[in-house]
């Protein structure tokens, strides 16, 4: 079976509600290939110990480079924790992200009950029988 390839993505007030996500889920994510936005990234990797592969920080164009790849059928699911009290100035680099997830069917979790249920349906179905099929 080939890892799921998660991007986790959070806006600045929603970093320390990642890096609480990620540690509750740091044995399921560290079987996983992760990639996010620089530093969303740079924090799982200091505070975590995860693996990450860093895109650019989401207002220089991470947003876009996670959404490239999501295009191309590389991402298996997103959790961009978004902050919705907070105007964001690349905020079409955002929707355009969302909007690819849409497009493409992929998972998209944008807070963090959300985040939860997304991360044990995939941990579930890294652990079927029949994973290898799956996904």
């Amino acid at each position: 079976m080939t890892r799921p390839r998660i991007a986790l993505i959070a806006h600045d007030h929603k970093k320390d509600d990642v890096v609480a996500f990620a540690k509750r889920h740091r044995a399921f994510l560290s079987q996983c290939e992760l990639l996010a936005t620089g530093t969303t990234g740079g924090r799982l990797i200091d505070e975590v110990g995860l693996d990450v592969t860093r895109m650019l920080s989401g207002p220089w164009g991470g947003d876009l480079q996670i959404g490239a790849q999501l295009a191309e059928g590389r991402v298996r699911a997103v959790v961009f924790l978004r902050d919705p009290m907070t105007p964001q100035p690349h905020e079409p680099d955002i929707n355009a992200l969302v909007r690819a997830c849409d497009v493409h069917n992929v998972p998209c979790a944008t807070n963090v009950a959300t985040a939860e249920l997304m991360i044990a349906g995939l941990a579930d179905e890294a652990n079927a029988p029949d994973s290898a099929q799956a996904g």
